[in-house]
């Protein structure tokens, strides 16, 4: 988050995978502003939109060359407030779709700023800009988050056999929570602000992982990023009470002790999905399938926000 990267410069991996946001954008026969999401509006400016994503994205596109009617429709593969990046992927999404529907085209970097201009400025949610680059860029991507609010990329350059091993053995399961993560950052963002020093320790500690984990995966030493990864998890649970409860550390545990070496709560934490780094993948998943977690199978995705259809 800024409230960190501005004083001490931030550094971590992500990855794209194929788990989807769509966003479909059409010009309709009446004027207004039809929106259809898990509701459904229909007005006649932008201004009386109720979908802050949406409306913030209309109203920054809208000054030079004002929308008069537009229809935009939204389905998603993965539920919002889950910690799989899913707002940023949705603006990103949107932006891409709102520009090519101008006849403009963005790059990736420009797209992932514009994404976090609308989230982060315009919102003032206490997030971080890594889901909105990722979701733009796609891949195994390097994020240095610079002082100045500049973004360095740069891609993990991992070997082929260290991919695969990465696809087949990290575990994604559903716990079923889903959450806010705003609420659980706030804390985070508020004592980072603060420059509260057992923050900052812990979050220059967890910055330090992602070094450790670029060199890791790097050197394929895949099994190795795996314990990282229960370490991580570790550090991550001290930042805020919110971050895990009983019930998801009993399941971590369950995951341990039947095949995984390593996990995570993924994204902001307090609910969504658990990430397991496997040794054996069949003794996880059958632990996990009897605690009743339902596994979503993924590989990595490397286009990045992309209009697939014009």
């Amino acid at each position: 988050m800024p409230s960190y990267y501005r004083e001490n410069e931030g550094f971590l991996i992500a990855a794209a995978i194929d788990k989807y946001v769509y966003v479909t954008i059409n010009k309709p026969f009446k004027e207004g502003f039809f929106l259809k999401y898990s509701s459904i509006e229909n007005v006649s400016s932008i201004d009386e939109i109720q979908h802050p994503i949406i409306r913030e994205s209309l109203k920054l596109l809208d000054k030079k060359n004002p929308f008069q009617k537009i229809e935009i429709t939204t389905l998603a593969d993965i539920p919002a407030g889950t910690g799989l990046g899913s707002s940023g992927s949705f603006t990103t999404a949107l932006l891409k779709g709102l520009n090519h529907f101008r006849r403009m085209n963005l790059n990736a970097t420009d797209l992932a700023e514009m994404a976090c201009n609308v989230e982060i400025n315009r919102l003032n949610e206490p997030i971080g800009k890594q889901d909105q680059y990722i979701a733009a860029v796609g891949g195994l991507s390097c994020f240095t988050f610079c002082k100045d609010d500049t973004v360095l990329v740069e891609p993990l350059r991992i070997s082929t056999d260290a991919l695969f091993d990465l696809e087949d053995n990290l575990l994604l399961f559903f716990t079923g929570y889903s959450r806010s993560a705003s609420s659980i950052l706030k804390d985070q963002n508020d004592k980072s602000k603060e420059r509260n020093s057992d923050m900052i320790a812990n979050l220059n500690y967890v910055k330090e992982m992602g070094y450790k984990s670029k060199k890791m995966l790097e050197e394929g030493k895949t099994a190795d990023f795996g314990y990282l990864m229960h370490e991580h998890w570790i550090h991550k649970k001290d930042r805020t009470g919110g971050m895990s409860n009983p019930q998801i550390d009993e399941w971590y545990t369950l995951g341990l002790k039947n095949g995984a070496i390593g996990g995570k709560l993924v994204g902001a934490g307090g609910g969504g999905f658990l990430l397991f780094y496997a040794e054996d993948r069949n003794k996880l998943r059958h632990a996990m399938k009897k605690a009743g977690l339902a596994e979503v199978r993924f590989k990595f995705d490397y286009e990045g926000t992309k209009v697939i259809l014009s």
